[in-house]
């Protein structure tokens, strides 16, 4: 019997998820849950701020160099340059995504309300995960649970520690 993982976030670590050692390649049914339009994460650069979403800012150039930043399994195109500006690694995840073919386990405008064991967690190791979309909650059981929401998808408000 197939086992089945929900990933929560579809960003480069939850592509990354579902395609990686973790689920695909390892034989596992993953089901994506994004509560956006779109997948790329923090990386998805919008002029609009959309609630409970982090993004980077329109001119922000990665410190990190093209080949450091990609996927093992899925090199940078060469032509891209070494230090990325964000919209060219959004377009790096948007290929690693189609490559790999990943946008049919995702599913798109759904949040996930809550994660909790199973009943019978202690015997079956299940999870209960409750999402909501169009205004619909839906409860499914799962195998594993893999939350790839990323640090930064909550303000921490900064803390003065000097008297």
């Amino acid at each position: 019997m197939v086992k089945t993982v929900a990933v929560i976030g579809s960003g480069i670590s939850g592509l990354g998820a579902i395609k990686g050692d973790a689920c695909l390649e390892e034989g596992l049914e993953p089901t994506c849950f994004e509560r956006s339009s779109d997948i790329g994460g923090l990386w998805r650069f919008t002029d609009e701020v959309e609630e409970g979403r982090a993004s980077i800012y329109k001119s922000l150039v990665t410190n990190v160099s093209k080949e450091i930043m990609c996927l093992s399994d899925f090199p940078m195109p060469d032509h891209f340059p070494n230090f990325l500006p964000n919209h060219k690694y959004f377009e790096y995840i948007k290929l690693y995504a189609e490559h790999f073919k990943l946008l049919q386990y995702i599913h798109f405008k759904t949040a996930v309300c809550r994660v909790e064991k199973h009943s019978d967690f202690p015997v079956t190791g299940q999870w209960l995960v409750t999402t909501e979309s169009n205004g619909e909650k839906k409860t499914d059981i799962f195998d594993a649970v893999m939350v790839c929401t990323g640090q930064h998808s909550q303000p921490v408000a900064a803390m003065n520690t000097l008297p």
